[in-house]
């Protein structure tokens, strides 16, 4: 029955595809120009229902608002209720998520790893490596996107004006002032992020330096409370294809198709972008590091591919520990580095996230020095720890992120439409960072012993 409604569908895109090329010569009538789209809408929702993929209604619903948008604009018209206020309460709803959850996961992050005094080395060097990947995909995300400026021309409507624009400049001193909080209440309310982030990490140093009695309900408290926004998240998301569909409609409404172009655009600037990033970074530090170039690929070939098809990094996570072990990494490093990697190393979506927040920026129409673009970065830099686990983690990063520097957040629902074909990549790279950096601090501890090749379960020994 899925498969049948899916090439049902296809078919129905297709031919109404066919007929809008054939119209820029033939010049078909409006008339079946229209009723061949919404076949196809049609069709695309009967797959929805049998599909039953929140993914597969988010992809139908961007469709749906995109025909939508073009064959009734009214939908758009700013003088009466239209649809841009179902997108706006699924906004609501997700800002609602972005305070606590990155309170709760950066606590956790930090006060329960405090015990670096066990790990020793392997635990600060885990960390360097973390930061200098991480920091390096970030720079070239910011350097891909303003490369290709996928985000110029796009002219999606916003409710920003130059007067809130010009509200948010700052002085350097003014901007040093704002990283630190002095009320966390009042940062919170104001979704001044950084600020939230810097206490969330004084808070989790605190903490983990607090007795272990002391200690532990604090951090279960912070555990239970991620665990809770990670379900609050996924409820919220429930509403994400109403949400983008209502955003799509109000932009085609208004600015046409040609948004769709910059969208494309975007795209392909993410895998060239994820690719320099492997050839440029992860292969030098391979050859660097002296490991084997053909063992080690056959080694991540298995988790990579699960990551890439299924677009979660979790999981991958049961074959990237086993592979990795297999390929000769001690059983207490990668349980050690894979699952602090997972909070520390996700170098795919935070290359991701440069490009969409710069993406935001020039599809609004905004110019951004490069120093206020390194303050994203940065700020990026930060809020992406921790999160991995939550559905759709990066449009909360990112509602936080342009939140704080005053950037409409209008485009951030546009790029929810094709968030799932950049999940993939980004995954993978994740997982593909991950495996490496167990290898190299392995390498560091002189631990890794390729001729011990022994496969395990290295999960369950984690969990015990």
């Amino acid at each position: 029955m899925k498969r049948t409604t899916l090439y049902i569908a296809l078919a129905a895109f297709t031919f109404a595809a066919v007929l809008t090329v054939a119209d820029r010569a033939l010049h078909l009538s409006p008339a079946l120009l229209m009723t061949a789209r919404w076949v196809m809408v049609a069709a695309l929702l009967v797959h929805g229902v049998a599909k039953r993929s929140l993914t597969t209604w988010i992809f139908v619903a961007m469709i749906v608002g995109a025909v939508a948008g073009h064959d009734f604009p009214q939908l758009a018209d700013d003088r009466h209720l239209n649809v841009r206020v179902l997108a706006l309460v699924f906004l609501r709803l997700i800002k609602t998520v972005i305070a606590p959850l990155i309170f709760a996961t950066l606590v956790v992050g930090i006060a329960g790893h405090s015990d670096l005094k066990a790990v020793g080395r392997m635990g600060v060097k885990s960390i360097v490596f973390f930061e200098i990947l991480t920091t390096l995909a970030l720079v070239i995300g910011l350097f891909a996107i303003n490369i290709s400026k996928a985000g110029v021309g796009a002219q999606i409507p916003t409710t920003t004006t130059a007067a809130d624009l010009s509200a948010q400049k700052l002085t350097a001193s003014d901007t040093i002032l704002h990283v630190f909080p002095e009320n966390i209440a009042k940062a919170v309310a104001d979704g001044q992020i950084l600020q939230v982030v810097v206490f969330s990490i004084i808070f989790g140093i605190g903490l983990a330096r607090v007795r272990e009695e002391r200690r532990r309900p604090m951090l279960s408290f912070c555990e239970s409370l991620a665990e809770v926004m990670f379900k609050f998240t996924n409820i919220v998301m429930l509403f994400a294809p109403i949400g983008v569909g209502a955003a799509i409609c109000y932009t085609v409404g208004h600015t046409g198709l040609g948004i769709l172009v910059n969208l494309a655009k975007l795209i392909l600037a993410l895998y060239v972008a994820l690719a320099v990033f492997i050839v440029g970074v992860l292969f030098p530090v391979l050859l660097l590091m002296k490991i084997p170039l053909r063992p080690f690929l056959n080694a991540i070939a298995e988790p990579a591919t699960i990551a890439f098809g299924t677009a979660n990094s979790e999981a991958a996570l049961p074959s990237a520990m086993e592979s990795m072990e297999a390929f000769g990494v001690p059983r207490n490093v990668v349980a050690f580095v894979m699952p602090t990697g997972y909070s520390f190393n996700l170098t795919g979506s935070t290359l991701y996230l440069s490009l969409a927040a710069i993406f935001v920026a020039q599809a609004s129409g905004i110019h951004l020095a490069l120093g206020r673009q390194l303050l994203i970065m940065l700020t990026l830099m930060l809020t992406s720890k921790g999160v991995a686990g939550v559905s759709r983690s990066s449009l909360v990063i990112l509602l936080a992120a342009v939140g704080s520097f005053g950037l409409p957040v209008e485009p951030v629902f546009v790029l929810l439409g094709i968030d799932q074909l950049m999940d993939m990549g980004r995954t993978a790279v994740n997982v593909i960072g991950n495996c490496l950096a167990t290898v190299v601090v392995a390498k560091w501890e002189g631990e890794y012993l390729p001729a011990v090749g022994r496969r395990s379960s290295v999960v369950q020994e984690v969990s015990r």
